[in-house]
């Protein structure tokens, strides 16, 4: 089988490419094309072979020719929480699945609903066996923070406070408990619907780490009330939700607003000069504000302003949460045990 659009793939990678869709197929794709967003390092591509959709997935590869992100993605198939595989050579760094045609989710599930099906998700997700150790959070964030300090992107009464006050989080939170399977970037772009189902994509970020990573990662999208909260957390422990578990997803849900926040600000900083003045204005940068344009596409994360705005919001909307007369309470419930 020849590539009837070899410039798409990177000329070191054509070969492999040509073995991947030979061996999946049994015909030549009539349709190639590159499919762009999100934050993963990947490169992806729809392919369109007898009128029925795949995707194509070429992984960066280490110095030693082995990538990670496939061998989870196949555990998730097999779970039937991520598209089914029908292709993966780990050592070439090429996975070819099924195509999901994503439906908007919030159109199909709403409300204590869409919480109730996260939930479930989530839990699927959390019982897959693996046992391979993957990054510190706790080390992972503050790497980020001493990059952000570094790149000094923002600065004043406001960081200052959201940063002091995770440090107080920083020394109570039980870091290195609770590990499950986790896939560490539940943000919209990664959660596919096709009407009936849910499912999880982009696994390059997925290994061992606190369950409630990705309870608070994607409660943070898509929960909203303590309806939905509760919806969501009953779904998933099965039961009522004890007082400890639900002021751990309360602390994780500021915990995972840092980590995007700093996340975003990396990203925005890294698109401009190191001596860039970046406006420092903090006051009134909402999520109530920045999250509609972000939905209407009048800002884009894939832009500077979008990144910025949308970090600065982040960070808001956590400091609001911490500085809340509930959140002392919830640090006591987690400094009790």
């Amino acid at each position: 089988m020849s590539l009837n659009y070899p410039a798409l793939f990177p000329s070191h990678r054509s070969a492999a490419v040509e073995t991947a869709l030979a061996t999946a197929f049994t015909t030549t794709p009539t349709a190639i094309t590159l499919l762009t967003g999100g934050l993963s390092a990947a490169t992806v591509y729809k392919l369109i072979v007898e009128d029925r959709a795949y995707v194509l997935k070429l992984e960066v590869t280490d110095t030693g020719g082995t990538t990670s992100g496939s061998e989870k993605a196949m555990l998730a198939a097999a779970a039937g929480i991520a598209p089914q595989v029908y292709y993966r050579n780990a050592q070439e760094g090429i996975i070819i699945s099924e195509f999901i045609e994503n439906k908007p989710i919030r159109s199909i599930f709403t409300g204590e609903v869409l919480a109730v099906k996260l939930g479930a998700a989530i839990k699927v997700t959390h019982a897959i066996p693996y046992s391979t150790p993957g990054n510190d959070m706790k080390t992972f964030i503050d790497q980020l923070l001493q990059d952000f300090r570094q790149r000094k992107v923002l600065s004043g009464a406001i960081p200052d406070e959201c940063l002091n006050r995770y440090a107080q989080v920083r020394e109570i939170y039980p870091w290195g408990t609770d590990h499950v399977f986790s896939h560490n970037d539940l943000n919209p772009t990664n959660i596919l619907c096709d009407g009936e189902n849910i499912r999880f994509i982009d696994w390059d970020a997925s290994f061992l780490n606190d369950r409630y990573a990705d309870l608070a990662g994607a409660a943070n999208f898509f929960v909203h009330t303590p309806e939905q909260e509760k919806a969501l957390l009953n779904e998933y422990f099965e039961c009522a939700t004890t007082d400890y578990q639900f002021a751990r997803f309360k602390v994780m849900r500021q915990i995972s607003r840092i980590i995007y926040s700093l996340l975003m600000l990396q990203l925005a900083a890294q698109g401009k000069p190191s001596d860039y003045d970046h406006d420092q204005q903090m006051e009134g940068v909402t999520l109530k504000e920045v999250g509609p344009l972000l939905g209407t596409g009048k800002l884009s994360l894939a832009t500077y302003e979008g990144q910025f705005m949308y970090g600065k919001a982040l960070m808001n909307e956590a400091l609001q949460q911490m500085r809340a007369a509930e959140f002392a309470q919830y640090m006591v419930q987690l400094n009790s045990k």
